[in-house]
């Protein structure tokens, strides 16, 4: 079976980005014939060629683009590796627990509170991200825990448990022409602007690019578009603002995640705690 050293495949991955040997050379603080010899002895030992080169340009070949995608999920998967093995050899270490600021659904403070009465508990640090980045948090070992909402956070790679199940609401300004309904229906939005949400799949609206839920608001009260949320990131809503639910949207979860090959006691204490909290 063809096997190659993680600095290898650092190389090629490398290069597979820059698709420039004299560029990845230099990234890679080292002499390009250097890099040149190392490809080559990757693709002999694969026994298919990676890239196609010649005298103007470099390109990836079909089995190149299959090293590129899955090595690189191996690189990181390395590297969580090795930051989880460090951090569970500490045995002083913090845990630390990512979420999206506002993102929890006011339960965060009763399940700090019971992880406290946990004989090994630890002290918890708490992490911010940006918009859809907490799963990368999980998944690469910077983050224990996380606080992601269903369906919005892909769990592929990582375990989870349902802490609250909610309803979402659309968020329009106070004189607009549904304000007044006790509950609409998805057909009812049609025509609206929605946002197109900074780095979320699928967040894909007509309207301005918002990165948060302060963000979205702000253009809501200025009428630039509307909104539709799980309802406990938008309460209290600020003055001028109404939530009307959308009866026929799929409900949103809020779920604790972890990695699931992160078997750790540390991290079933708190998933514990969370799950037998007030």
């Amino acid at each position: 079976m063809a096997e190659l050293e993680t600095r290898e495949l650092e190389y090629f991955i490398v290069l597979a980005d820059e698709l420039h040997f004299g560029r990845a050379a230099a990234r890679l603080s080292i002499a390009q014939p250097a890099l040149s010899k190392a490809i080559r002895r990757i693709e002999s030992r694969i026994g298919v060629p990676l890239f196609v080169r010649n005298s103007r340009h470099v390109a990836l070949t079909p089995a190149g683009k299959a090293l590129q995608e899955h090595g690189r999920h191996a690189l990181n998967a390395v590297g969580a590796a090795i930051r989880h093995a460090r951090h569970a050899g500490d045995t002083q270490a913090h845990l630390r627990l990512v979420l999206k600021p506002g993102g929890d659904a006011g339960l965060l403070s009763g399940i700090l509170a019971e992880y406290a009465h946990q004989p090994d508990a630890r002290r918890v640090d708490i992490l911010f991200s940006g918009p859809a980045d907490r799963t990368d948090f999980l998944r690469d070992g910077r983050a224990d825990v996380g606080l992601l909402y269903v369906p919005f956070d892909d769990l592929d790679g990582l375990a989870h448990e349902t802490l609250r199940t909610e309803d979402r609401v659309v968020i329009v300004p106070s004189g607009h022409r549904l304000a007044g309904h006790t509950s609409v229906r998805i057909r009812d939005l049609e025509g609206e602007t929605l946002p197109r949400w900074k780095g979320v799949p699928g967040g894909d609206g007509t309207g301005p690019e918002v990165a948060d839920v302060v963000q979205l608001l702000q253009m809501i009260t200025v009428s630039r578009m509307i909104g539709v949320l799980p309802r406990s990131l938008v309460e209290p809503l600020p003055p001028g603002l109404v939530g009307i639910p959308v009866a026929d949207a799929p409900p949103s979860r809020l779920v604790l995640a972890w990695n699931e090959q992160d078997h750790r006691p540390m991290v079933a204490s708190f998933v514990a705690a969370a799950l037998g909290r007030p």
